[in-house]
């Protein structure tokens, strides 16, 4: 999430000596550099991209997540009139100070969620004595054809109900889920080029919809990624979108901006500006482009200005607007 200072006023940012909206021709080189999500330092810096690997990459679809090998799986959820399922919490993995990951066992160890790109699900719980109980949706982090269990990245806001007692449970517990609820239904190649625009945990339906262009062989989307945090810590699903850039550095670019960075940061100093999007967004004349937007409601406010409801998405003001972009081309999530 942002600071309140985030959105005060933009800093002038120095044209790339080389088109930012141009893709690496070549393969990326393996290489030592640990600093990956340095590659927005391009733009902001005002030295063209660069994609930085480390030894032996792999993609988010060779990642090491246990799945059970072949055969037509069971859905856990099926939405409609299917109602809320309880689901037993069987790990917690600390992220960061405020962040954790659950994984939550599905009914049968054959089962999928049966959740699609782009999708959540909604969580309840209700305190004894308490006259309504806790909704909130989330975007689980597991892939779609993750077999037995789901996860759940989860920040713990101060004054929020969910992520509060989610933090509070421990393995053995169960939590309420009902779904899918649809988002933005993604098809192969459905858009020629892509941008996602995320703070804080607004990144968990961007790695959904990254994920699912990259675990296809067939789809061949480009994508650019800009993500603002408050700390370096803060970025969330950092090594997994580092395995995107190394792999398809070709088709995927990812640009960090930080309100607080450590002196020696080489990524976006500051917040998401104008001239940033301006520089590193697909031209909003290009053929057949999206901007998703998702984050706290300064990041809105900014960039595409909120949506009303779930079913309006509301005027679109904010950056975008001004860039030119249409009311079509951009989605919030």
């Amino acid at each position: 999430m942002f600071s309140r200072a985030a959105f005060r006023a933009a800093q002038p940012l120095k044209r790339a000596a080389i088109s930012s909206r141009s893709y690496a021709t070549e393969p990326a080189k393996k290489g030592t550099n640990p600093l990956v999500f340095g590659a927005g330092a391009a733009a902001v810096g005002g030295a063209g991209y660069y994609f930085f690997a480390t030894p032996q990459g792999k993609s988010v679809a060779q990642q090491a997540e246990k799945k059970i090998a072949s055969g037509p799986a069971k859905e856990a959820f099926t939405g409609g009139d299917q109602g809320f399922i309880s689901l037993l919490l069987e790990d917690v993995e600390i992220i960061n100070h405020n962040t954790k990951k659950f994984r939550f066992k599905l009914p049968e160890d054959d089962m999928v969620s049966g959740l699609k790109v782009a999708s959540a699900l909604l969580t309840k719980f209700k305190d004894a004595g308490a006259e309504k109980p806790v909704l909130r949706p989330y975007t689980p982090t597991s892939d779609e054809d993750t077999r037995g269990y789901l996860e759940l990245i989860v920040k713990k806001y101060p004054n929020g109900p969910m992520s509060t007692h989610m933090h509070d449970m421990v393995p053995g517990q169960r939590l309420d889920f009902k779904g899918p609820l649809p988002k933005y239904a993604w098809e192969t190649n459905k858009h020629q080029h892509i941008a996602l625009i995320a703070g804080g945990t607004g990144i968990t339906p961007m790695y959904q919809l990254a994920r699912g262009i990259f675990n296809n062989p067939e789809d061949k989307t480009k994508v650019t990624l800009v993500f603002g945090n408050i700390s370096e810590e803060d970025i969330l699903l950092k090594r997994e979108f580092e395995d995107l850039e190394n792999t398809y550095p070709q088709r995927f670019r990812a640009f960090y901006v930080l309100d607080n960075p450590p002196k020696e940061w080489a990524g976006g100093k500051g917040f998401i500006t104008k001239d940033l999007l301006k520089t590193v967004l697909p031209e909003p004349k290009s053929d057949n482009i999206k901007v998703f937007v998702c984050g706290p409601p300064g990041l809105y406010k900014a960039v595409s200005g909120a949506k009303v409801s779930p079913k309006d998405q509301g005027e679109l003001t904010g950056i975008l607007q001004e860039l030119g972009y249409s009311k079509d081309q951009v989605y919030k999530f």
